[in-house]
């Protein structure tokens, strides 16, 4: 096992992201969760559920975090063990952890993760940071203009279990003016596997395989009323029509899109509407030729291995953009407006985007259609995507742990055991 490193993990509630400070990439990025097959009695633990012959059907998942914060302590030092000893092959008693934890963390969470940092593990000291500032570090890094010249941005942090607009200013996370979206990524899956299994087959315990679907077949639509139009298009004339296989335990044990290229279509569409002689919109003309028939769509083969998907590919991202409340954009105006009138105008401009659910085809895009007519017209709105969004958290905290003042912002085990939790998180962390 490796001595005298730091060791930076960045916990999300749905991916486990660890390594080592200073390098560019994490050692290993696994689920932060243990499933279990019905055919088998052995719960498999972070990156086994990734091998190539495991078998994700049916499997049933159980999670150290629910709604964003912790939980289960039991499961997630299981999970952290995993990937500590087996995965890093690090010895934690000579080792400082840099660990990267939820916004508004409740203080009773904090105890027992501090309990486990120090007592199950043993590590030589602790350093806490959230996603934003890292976020907001690692970019003005690059030399990101705005971030590097005006030490401000906002960060938007899509995330498995919430959605934050957190303004950022000199590498601090402005918490008063933080909003919140009760949406990830969790609900998106939920949804997807709602549709799914209400048109074509019941996959309401197929978690990872619907969210597997998710990622690789899912896109934000620029033109959700057009779109819908064209969803209705039967054949090859729907340009959104696309097939997922299931895993059979066979030949398969991972699901995967039967023809990618035909997943593609929809790229090449233009979003442009002509204007006609008489200076309204070219509206799409759907004859009854091509539209598909409604029992065609609701019929059900219950031994069919693969599922359909049109519509359901842009309508899942929705709920991110109009959920019954309060959009992305309206939350992110909120948050610039409960900061310093002069901070108004960089902040638009400083818009950072992390987090899976912006991987989205043309999320971007619409956020800044979406946004545009809320702020005013003297303001630029700038939106800028991480290089990867998955681990953009991480390599602010690889960075941070990096860094010759690194130590002093830890917490020691010694500091530990004199003042307890609380003591020093209110002395070191705030």
């Amino acid at each position: 096992m490796s001595k005298g490193s730091v060791v930076v993990i960045d916990n999300g509630a749905g991916l486990c992201k660890a390594g080592f400070g200073g390098d560019r990439d994490p050692v290993a990025i696994v689920p932060n969760c243990v499933a279990k097959s019905p055919a088998s009695k052995k719960w498999l633990v972070a990156d086994e559920l990734r091998a190539a012959d495991t078998d994700v059907t049916s499997v049933s998942l159980r999670r150290p975090f629910d709604r964003g914060y912790l939980v289960n302590p039991e499961l997630q030092r299981e999970v952290w063990d995993r990937v500590i000893r087996t995965l890093l092959r690090v010895d934690p008693n000579h080792s400082s952890l840099l660990l990267v934890e939820p916004l508004f963390n409740p203080p009773s969470v904090q105890r027992v993760t501090d309990e486990i940092v120090f007592e199950d593990f043993g590590f030589r000291s602790l350093c806490v940071a959230d996603s934003p500032s890292l976020v907001h570090l690692f970019e003005a890094s690059r030399g990101h203009s705005h971030c590097h010249q005006t030490q401000c941005s906002l960060v938007v942090d899509c995330g498995f279990s919430f959605t934050h607009a957190a303004p950022v200013l000199q590498n601090f996370t402005l918490n008063y003016a933080v909003k919140r979206l009760d949406l990830g990524g969790k609900v998106l899956t939920n949804y997807l596997k709602e549709l799914v299994s209400y048109r074509s087959v019941n996959v309401m315990d197929e978690t990872l395989i619907i969210d597997h679907a998710k990622e690789k077949l899912c896109f934000v639509s620029l033109d959700v009323s057009r779109d819908l139009r064209l969803a209705r298009r039967s054949g090859k004339q729907n340009p959104f029509k696309c097939t997922y296989v299931l895993p059979d335990g066979i030949e398969h044990t991972k699901g995967y899109v039967k023809d990618f290229d035909e997943a593609q279509r929809y790229l090449s569409l233009p979003y442009e509407t002509l204007p006609t002689v008489s200076g309204q919109k070219e509206e799409l003309t759907l004859s009854p030729s091509n539209l598909e028939k409604p029992e065609q769509r609701m019929k059900v083969d219950l031994l069919q291995n693969e599922f359909t998907l049109t519509n359901e590919r842009f309508l899942v991202p929705e709920m991110l953009f109009h959920p019954a409340d309060l959009g992305l954009a309206e939350c992110i105006v909120r948050a610039v407006n409960s900061c310093h009138p002069l901070l108004h105008p960089v902040l638009y401009e400083s818009i950072l985007l992390t987090g899976g659910s912006t991987l989205f085809p043309r999320f971007a895009e619409r956020l800044k259609m979406e946004l545009r007519p809320l702020v005013p017209d003297d303001y630029q709105v700038k939106i800028t995507s991480q290089e990867d969004p998955i681990l953009g958290i991480w390599r602010g905290g690889s960075l941070l742990a990096s860094s010759p003042d690194f130590e002093s912002m830890c917490v020691s085990k010694s500091d530990y055991e004199e003042l307890g939790s609380t003591r020093c998180r209110r002395r070191f962390f705030h």
